[in-house]
């Protein structure tokens, strides 16, 4: 395509370049009282030049700059996963980490760049927003624009959802996020389905934070996602060192009453994942964990009151002895302990076609508020 002459697409390859890359999107947000910026340091570590990601894929990131004045406009990274096309098995692509001002010819500028960058690798199909996999980042927010996005869930203005279809997108798969009201009574089934766990030999605890207990849970924990999540739509695993460099990331952000996990005999078969939702604190540090970043997520900590789930898992072959439903209740009692801050909790995000998932959560009280959506396009 022709791109208009106000502006020019750049292939990011300078020290300049990645930082007006990480700008980008402080401008396209600057008056989005909803917008919690992402921490800078985060972001670049996932696309620098020693990922892991590049062991086994390939990426180039483009920004969208002023022709003459060099003015940051949009940004956007083209990725081929190897590890998703052999378990697809089709040449599908990927873009990610999306931002753009309001300006249709500088995002579908954009958007063709990428496109083009992967069908010179010989892709057929391009799909996204997918920032390099859905472990990072994935989904524009089509619907619920009127909260700010809890910790590790994206957020866009409007016009991108829009954008996208005005340039020929198809829509992929939905996901969505469910809210709950924790001083809402869980169904007695709930309360049984932990009763009936407990007879048949499966326990329950915190999980630990400390040493090398901490460790041999998240070992535990990388085992029990790569079985439970196998099968989850346009996702790959992880290797061990990957999930565990993350895991040391969370560490100190554990409430350990809001994540129950269960066992059988030492092993683990399921957990409940929810964590503090720190963009309350976050939103205050400018995407910048320096020595004043640090004191001011430290102070606003404090008005943390709502959290987020991020997985519900147990082993298929426990399902009968109701591990699910015994993690649910454990983890919402969790969260109502005296001295507990938690009001609320958003559990996301759930694929719209993954029904046994959404049958439990809608059982238990949970309500979509949020729409989210990936793309995808033949190229």
């Amino acid at each position: 395509m022709d791109i208009p002459t106000k502006f020019e697409i750049k292939a990011v390859s300078t020290d300049s370049d990645r930082e007006t890359f990480l700008d980008i999107p402080a401008k396209v947000y600057k008056n989005d009282r909803n917008w919690v910026p992402p921490i800078r340091s985060s972001i670049a570590k996932q696309l620098a030049p020693n990922t892991p990601f590049l062991q086994y894929g390939q990426l180039q990131q483009f920004i969208a700059v002023g022709k003459d004045s060099g003015e940051p406009l949009g940004r956007i990274v083209a990725a081929i996963n190897q590890r998703l096309i052999e378990r697809e098995e089709k040449n599908i692509g990927l873009f990610g980490y999306f931002e753009c001002i309001e300006d249709f010819e500088v995002a579908q500028a954009l958007l063709e760049t990428a496109s083009q960058w992967l069908r010179d690798r010989g892709m057929t199909a391009i799909r996204g927003p997918i920032n390099l996999s859905t472990h990072n980042g994935c989904l524009f927010l089509v619907d619920g624009f009127d909260s700010p996005p809890v910790m590790m869930m994206p957020y866009n203005p409007p016009y991108y959802p829009q954008y996208m279809e005005k340039d020929g997108w198809e829509n992929a798969k939905d996901a969505y996020a469910y809210d709950f009201s924790v001083d809402q009574s869980l169904s007695e089934k709930f309360a049984k389905g932990y009763r009936i766990a407990c007879k048949s030999g499966i326990t329950f605890r915190p999980i630990y934070t400390k040493g090398e207990a901490f460790e041999q849970d998240c070992r535990s924990l990388y085992h029990l996602f790569n079985t439970a999540f196998a099968y989850n739509w346009s996702s790959t695993p992880r290797t061990e060192s990957e999930f565990l460099e993350e895991a040391k990331d969370l560490q100190q952000l554990v409430d350990p009453d809001v994540f129950p996990v269960a066992e059988d005999n030492g092993k683990m078969i399921g957990f409940w994942m929810g964590l503090p939702d720190y963009n309350i604190a976050l939103k205050h540090v400018n995407g910048k964990l320096n020595w004043l970043g640090i004191l001011k997520f430290l102070w606003y900590r404090r008005q943390i009151d709502q959290a987020r789930v991020i997985a519900l898992a147990s082993l298929p072959e426990y399902r009968r002895k109701m591990v699910s439903l015994a993690l649910i209740y454990l983890g919402m009692q969790g969260g109502i302990k005296k001295g507990k801050p938690y009001k609320r909790a958003e559990l996301s995000w759930i694929w719209e076609d993954n029904m046994p998932s959404r049958k439990i959560i809608e059982a238990s009280g949970g309500k979509i508020y949020k729409t989210y959506r990936v793309y995808e396009k033949a190229l």
